[in-house]
């Protein structure tokens, strides 16, 4: 790069700085007379209406990561980083069949995490316990990969050192820290308003200078004809149904995306946001498509560094000024589901860890108090792990996040439609998934372009099926075949302990609670935060609001 390109970084700190005052002002937008609790700084104190709850869950499940990312797959790799696309349109269906429930029975019973819903449903502690682990070890590798989209736009403008962005992510600890979830939930309005901004412009202006869609398609399929990367081959179709079916499973057990749900003011809040998430799926498409344009356009990354591509082919199409606008929208797109997972991470922690196992008598006060420093400690985490590590290591910790994430499945979704898994078979299936999707993972092969072995492990999430003695070239995603294992082994176990009458303990919850709506006399108000609550008779006193 030839410098620093003053008119692009003006316009993203001046957009920073918007949304910063926005952060602090969130602590005042609808706010209760107290925000040391839980259900006020964690869930925003369970109000958000539709348009809230949409701008909320796409900032939260649409990242930076995503922007620059997913085009930077289809610029490497062809039609197979079009995964992401079908993955977000078969989520919404099956996706409903579990959030309405979930959000009925926590409002009425106050859970505040998955793992508080799975202690009460099964009461088990030890697999509340799991849940938690899986979900902030899942949580923090996807939180510092939010931090190579701001890495990616500061190298396109020439900035260097790591400085920049220790100020952005201090900044964002300390508004979050302050406003909690209100904070990410009002910034992901003006995260939205300029990505689609900048998407619009993209598809309208970037085809009309490279001669149309026709040369676009027509430069990728130049460029991969030896590979077929603008079609599927026929031998990876069954990797890229899998990986998109076992991602749409996993992306709302991850805490943040059940935390932008728990936040949601009624059902019908969710049923809406269910049927008008999926435009999001068109914008992703368009952003995919950003790859092939890059192609066309001859961009080249800055060093090896992929994650470039659509900021040098932003830059290359646009002027500054408005470049700047679409750097921006890449960095806010990084904050708002940054803040949102260090707030799930933290519930998870305070709820599930210190209420659990460290403090049984602590008060709705302290419970905020202990959330609010651990949401800082995520973030600090974070940092250090984009700081420290490869940001290509934190992208194979994701893939394994999305692989362990899944092992929550049995307990959490198919925990709101039946009972009678036993909670030690729940246990005993989560650890045989556990190790069954780390095992895998660690042996897939990183491979070169040419085909020669980079690295023996952890280098992708599709097992190829020959190394269980098929004689084929398939591969299947590692996640799925994990959750087999777990699903097989949690169904014998409760089988055999059934049969062996093992006590399964007590039901903490209702079949009424599943399909409460707000109006629900069971549907309670939120306590007074200054009032302790005894051990044990949270999930009748901590109604949900």
């Amino acid at each position: 790069m030839g410098g620093i390109n003053t008119v692009e970084l003006t316009i993203v700190v001046v957009l920073f700085l918007l949304v910063t005052v926005l952060g602090f002002l969130a602590s005042r937008w609808r706010r209760a007379d107290n925000l040391m609790h839980l259900d006020e700084w964690g869930l925003g104190g369970r109000s958000f209406g539709s348009w809230i709850t949409w701008f909320l869950l796409g900032g939260d499940l649409y990242t930076a990561y995503t922007f620059v990312a997913v085009p930077a797959l289809m610029f490497g790799a062809g039609a197979a980083g079009f995964f992401a696309v079908p993955y977000t349109i078969v989520i919404y269906p099956l996706v409903f069949l579990v959030v309405a429930r979930l959000w009925s029975v926590s409002h009425v019973r106050g859970f505040v995490t998955p793992a508080d819903f799975v202690r009460s449903r099964f009461d088990s502690p030890t697999m509340a316990l799991l849940v938690a682990i899986t979900g902030i070890v899942a949580t923090m590798p996807y939180i510092a990969l939010q931090l190579v989209g701001i890495e990616a736009i500061l190298k396109a403008m020439g900035v260097n050192g790591d400085l920049p962005l220790i100020i952005a992510f201090v900044i964002l600890a300390i508004y979050t820290y302050n406003s909690g979830l209100r904070a990410p939930a009002l910034i992901a309005v003006v995260k939205d308003a300029l990505i689609y901004l900048t998407i619009i412009v993209a598809v309208i202006v970037i085809p009309s200078k490279l001669g149309g869609w026709g040369a676009i398609f027509g430069a990728a399929e130049e460029k991969f004809s030896a590979g077929a990367g603008v079609i599927l081959p026929a031998t990876g179709q069954l990797g890229y149904a899998t990986l998109a079916l076992g991602s749409a499973l996993a992306l709302f057990l991850y805490p943040h995306s059940i935390t932008g749900v728990l936040a949601a003011s009624n059902r019908d809040v969710l049923k809406r946001n269910m049927s008008a998430l999926p435009i999001y799926s068109l914008a992703l498409g368009f952003i995919a498509l950003l790859g092939f344009m890059a192609i066309a356009a001859g961009v080249t990354p800055i060093g090896t560094d992929g994650n470039t591509i659509v900021p040098v082919l932003f830059q290359q199409m646009f002027p500054s000024w408005f470049t700047g606008v679409a750097f921006a929208a890449i960095g806010i797109g990084a904050l708002v589901p940054a803040a949102i997972m260090s707030i799930a991470a933290a519930n998870l922690f305070t709820r599930n860890i210190y209420k659990e196992y460290l403090k049984k008598d602590a008060t709705p006060q302290q419970e905020a108090k202990v959330a609010k420093i651990a949401s800082l400690v995520v973030k600090l985490g974070a940092v250090l792990a984009i700081l420290g590590l490869n940001p290509q290591f934190s992208i194979d910790l994701q893939l394994i996040g999305g692989v362990i994430i899944l092992q929550t499945m049995p307990s959490v979704a198919l925990g709101l439609y039946t009972r009678w898994l036993h909670r030690g078979g729940l246990i005993a299936g989560w650890f045989a998934g556990m190790a069954t999707g780390i095992l895998l993972v660690y042996n897939i092969p990183k491979l070169n372009p040419d085909g020669t072995v980079a690295r023996e492990h952890f280098g992708g999430s599709a097992f190829a099926l020959s190394k269980f003695g098929f004689d084929t070239k398939l591969a299947v995603y590692a996640g799925l075949i994990a959750l087999l294992v777990n699903l097989v082994v949690t169904l014998a176990v409760t089988a055999v302990l059934r049969a062996m009458r093992v006590p399964d303990g007590v039901d903490g919850t209702a079949e009424s609670d599943y399909t409460a709506e707000r109006e629900d006399p069971t549907v309670r108000d939120l306590p007074d935060p200054l009032e302790s609550v005894p051990p044990g008779l949270e999930g009748g006193a901590r109604a949900g609001r």
